[in-house]
């Protein structure tokens, strides 16, 4: 398992592979519960300085940025935290698979970021539309989200802004 770990200026950096079996190694984190979109940060991006670059790094920030009010220094990402490239330890891939259901319940917290809600759309006569946004989140229609809801202790939600 790698984490990522924000620094007192916001930024972030991926810790070293942490030893998947001695949870009392693993520091408290933060775990973000999504559906992969466009231009997500990828463990590459990181890697190579280009995440930035990239519309999926306002989750990451979010991420990090919450996971600080939340007390939290490190957190973690699927999309950037495991490396999924075609030169990836396969065996590494495939541990983090199987891993899922156990970092999600070993989360101090879990942070849904629901990328079709806003809390800035608003009708004509003033009222929100975000609980017919939420009812038609993709997030609600996919398989793996389950153990990414059941797993965890506490799961918060939270619209694109935050």
């Amino acid at each position: 398992m790698r984490l990522l770990e924000r620094d007192h200026t916001g930024e972030f950096r991926l810790t070293k592979r942490l030893p998947n079996d001695n949870i009392p190694e693993i520091p408290p984190y933060a775990i973000l519960s999504h559906t992969w979109g466009e231009e997500e940060v990828l463990f590459r991006d990181l890697a190579d300085g280009t995440a930035k670059n990239k519309s999926g790094y306002a989750k990451i920030q979010f991420c990090g940025a919450q996971a600080e009010r939340d007390g939290l220094r490190f957190f973690w990402v699927d999309t950037c935290c495991i490396d999924k490239s075609d030169k990836a330890d396969k065996a590494e891939l495939q541990h983090a698979l199987n891993s899922m259901f156990q970092w999600y319940r070993n989360a101090a917290k879990c942070y849904v970021y629901l990328t079709e809600v806003s809390r800035r759309k608003w009708d004509a006569d003033g009222s929100s539309k975000w609980d017919l946004n939420l009812r038609g989140c993709r997030w609600f229609t996919r398989g793996w989200t389950l153990q990414e809801l059941i797993a965890p202790a506490i799961v918060e939600f939270f619209s694109k802004e935050g």
